[in-house]
């Protein structure tokens, strides 16, 4: 295995943290058009956008307090010893460009942009931006063949419409993904999902195109391990995408979000649920719904990358291992 210095991230023993431009981790920043864009294997991108969001708006802002919260990562793993920028070729490939008075413009914009993503062989982990993000990643990602999910939140985000016929909302992402056949629901798991609710609409959806639902009682009174094992079974060795809503985390521990609902993982949990997906053939995931706004401290923030540098773990050691 060969290792491109281009690739590695500004160690805080030549640069303080505190010091320098913030990228994702600390990467190189290498946007569509550079001279190295070919050579990337996972690309880590913002999207700063909530016109998705019904209620308490702020997710826009997530990627740029991501940004700088990740500054604290470093280059090992703490108990797997994996070395992700040595193993993959890793960059941040900068923000999409929305437009926040337009959410058909901007869910375009969003998927041209991953669609160049796609097309270079880069597989993208996303740093939203509100729920709905996922939908137009989906479209590109998901554009030849649908896709299974493992979705950690504590809403389904299956909704068919809010505010009697909008249709594209941070509550409806996924309903939309089944129906545009960009998820195979049978290989959909959903997993946290707590709090009080509308009617059950949602579920009712899951129930019917066999999408599994495991409420947050279920996941506690099995634990990580026995509830993760399902959810690797239920994906199987097909393409996964990998959704992770920081509101799956108790609020305790991610107060910075719109919808938060108590009763849920602790932050440890939050990365455990993350180290069960090893193996997987992962082929985008994302974190949405970090709003600062709601944790100007950034502890949320912080939580949110340190959950992204343990996907992009088990997304470098599954490529890795494909590739080595």
């Amino acid at each position: 295995m060969t290792s491109d210095p281009f690739f590695h991230p500004v160690s805080g023993f030549d640069l303080p943290r505190f010091a320098g431009v913030p990228t994702f981790m600390r990467l190189p920043h290498v946007p569509p058009g550079h001279e190295r864009f070919g050579d990337v294997q996972v690309g880590l991108i913002g999207v700063p956008w909530d016109s998705g969001t019904t209620n308490r708006p702020g997710p826009r802002h997530g990627p740029r307090q991501l940004r700088d919260a990740s500054t604290m990562i470093r280059a090992q793993h703490a108990t797997s010893g994996m070395r992700p920028f040595e193993t993959v070729n890793c960059a941040d490939l900068g923000d999409v460009g929305p437009n926040p008075a337009d959410i058909q413009d901007s869910m375009e914009r969003i998927t041209a942009f991953y669609d160049q993503v796609m097309a270079a062989g880069i597989v993208p982990l996303t740093a939203g931006g509100d729920h709905l993000t996922s939908l137009p990643v989906l479209r590109s990602v998901a554009k030849d063949s649908p896709v299974g999910m493992v979705h950690f939140d504590s809403h389904t985000d299956l909704f068919h419409s809010y505010f009697g016929g909008t249709m594209y909302t941070h509550g409806t992402p996924f309903r939309r993904a089944v129906e545009e056949g960009l998820l195979d629901p049978k290989k959909v798991v959903q997993i946290g999902l707590r709090g009080t609710m509308y009617d059950t609409e949602d579920r009712d959806f899951a129930e019917a195109n066999g999408i599994r639902l495991i409420l947050i009682e279920e996941f506690h009174a099995r634990g990580v391990a026995d509830v993760m094992a399902e959810a690797r079974e239920i994906v199987g060795s097909g393409p996964t995408y990998v959704s992770y809503d920081i509101d799956f985390v108790d609020p305790t521990f991610a107060p910075g979000t719109g919808t938060p609902e108590v009763g849920g993982p602790n932050s440890f949990q939050a990365l455990q649920v993350v180290r069960e997906l090893e193996g997987l053939n992962i082929v985008g995931a994302d974190m949405v719904e970090v709003s600062p706004p709601f944790d100007p401290s950034g502890g949320t923030a912080f939580l949110g990358v340190s959950i992204m540098f343990e996907l992009l773990c088990v997304m470098a050691g599954r490529m890795g291992a494909t590739h080595g």
